[in-house]
């Protein structure tokens, strides 16, 4: 049988479902690459892979997209890796440099900036820019909190802003995909969040960050009504961008 191609995040947010995957019988069914967020994206897009996990912001890009699984990378408030950085209060925020990692979190922050923060921001993808603040998102924000005199969790933000969770990521099929395969994959996800402390003593210990709390306290990973309802209002949150 010709084997389902997946990309998932490279993340430690996404650990869990890899996990899963590797130990359950689906890995035998499935060719299975890591990549950056927005490369997940690319390779659904491009029908270069048959599922992704893909930033939502993505979704309407994606032909003949349909979310497949009752999982997602989501979080009820804050979820510690998904921030602006600033050394300047919201309110002074003239210049943010965007994260070339995820169209989501650049989204979300161009979202939060105007509609809750009510900001007039430039925004930049030039990393050698001088800014106000910028995007960062994933491992690279583990510990930086401490080094910047803002730090806006932008998950946190939202649910001040909407009182919804939000999704950052979700698996999303850009074709029909088998039930029986469906079944099988949602279970393999399962199995791995129910093994997160397995999942967490391969993880490196790290001296300024939490892992455990991470994984299990700023992360929620079931796609619940409230956050298909949130996805679904930032999708028309960021058609009234322009």
């Amino acid at each position: 049988m010709k084997k389902i191609k997946i990309s998932a995040v490279s993340y430690t947010n996404t650990k869990p479902f890899i996990y899963g995957i590797e130990h359950s019988d689906i890995i035998n069914e499935v060719d299975l690459s890591l990549d950056i967020p927005s490369d997940c994206a690319n390779k659904l897009i491009d029908n270069k892979v048959d599922i992704g996990l893909i930033p939502v912001a993505t979704i309407p890009l994606v032909s003949n997209a349909n979310i497949i699984t009752n999982y997602c990378i989501g979080s009820i408030g804050a979820v510690n890796s998904v921030f602006i950085f600033s050394n300047v209060p919201v309110n002074e925020i003239k210049t943010v440099k965007l994260d070339a990692h995820s169209r989501t979190s650049n989204n979300l922050a161009k979202v939060l900036l105007k509609f809750h923060f009510k900001v007039d921001v430039e925004f930049t993808t030039n990393l050698e820019a001088e800014t106000d603040a910028f995007v960062l998102i994933g491992d690279r924000t583990f510990g930086k909190k401490g080094d910047f005199k803002f730090a806006y969790d932008m998950g946190e933000e939202w649910m001040k802003f909407t009182g919804l969770p939000f999704v950052y990521a979700a698996w999303v099929a850009n074709k029909t995909i088998p039930e029986e395969f469906v079944k099988d994959f949602d279970k393999a996800l399962a199995q791995g969040l129910a093994n997160r402390e397995s999942v967490l003593k391969e993880l490196p210990v790290l001296p300024n960050f939490d892992l455990k709390d991470y994984l299990f306290d700023k992360l929620n990973f079931d796609l619940t009504d409230d956050k298909r309802k949130a996805l679904n209002l930032f999708l028309d949150y960021i058609k009234q961008l322009d």
